[in-house]
């Protein structure tokens, strides 16, 4: 939806946990919040409230809500596939790399390498690679490297990793 969030709502939306998007509020700003589509409830208990892309684009908006795209206008992505790729080093940097939401990638493709990990051990640990990083080494070597807080390098070489097959 293309309304704007009120004041209270936007404060709602401001004060969101920065690492997951949760957000605390009164039970009628969140309901509002979720029928603007700016924020979903979680299924399952205990029912908390999370902002959605829409929502977290309005929280990264320098100007305020008038200088935000409505979804149909929202700037386009890199090609993936739509599937997140770590960056290896020498590839051209997205436009406003990293911001809030290529950390919100990284992180998330991180807790998924652990739950990886957590899931193809029988002892459930997560301090040993698993199956997938030793068969996609680069791959995983870059993710854990920019989940580190790392920077790649850029395509003219210069300060930051590269990762390369060996």
């Amino acid at each position: 939806m293309a309304l704007s969030p009120t004041a209270a709502q936007r404060r709602v939306i401001d004060a969101a946990d920065p690492a997951t998007g949760r957000l605390r509020g009164t039970p009628a700003q969140l309901a509002a919040l979720v029928k603007r589509g700016l924020a979903f409830r979680h299924p399952r208990p205990p029912h908390d409230h999370f902002l959605t892309p829409a929502g977290h684009r309005i929280r990264e908006a320098a100007d305020g809500p008038e200088s935000v795209a409505v979804p149909s206008e929202a700037p386009a992505a890199p090609d993936t596939g739509g599937v997140f790729a770590a960056r290896v080093g020498g590839e051209e940097a997205a436009p406003g790399d990293p911001g809030p939401a290529r950390l919100r990638e990284v992180r998330g493709a991180w807790q998924g390498l652990l739950e990886l990990r957590r899931m193809t051990h029988p002892d459930g640990s997560t301090d040993r690679p698993c199956a997938w990083e030793r068969s996609h080494l680069v791959r995983a070597a870059a993710l854990a490297l920019e989940a580190a807080g790392h920077r790649p390098a850029g395509p003219g070489g210069g300060d930051g990793y590269r990762v390369r097959a060996t």
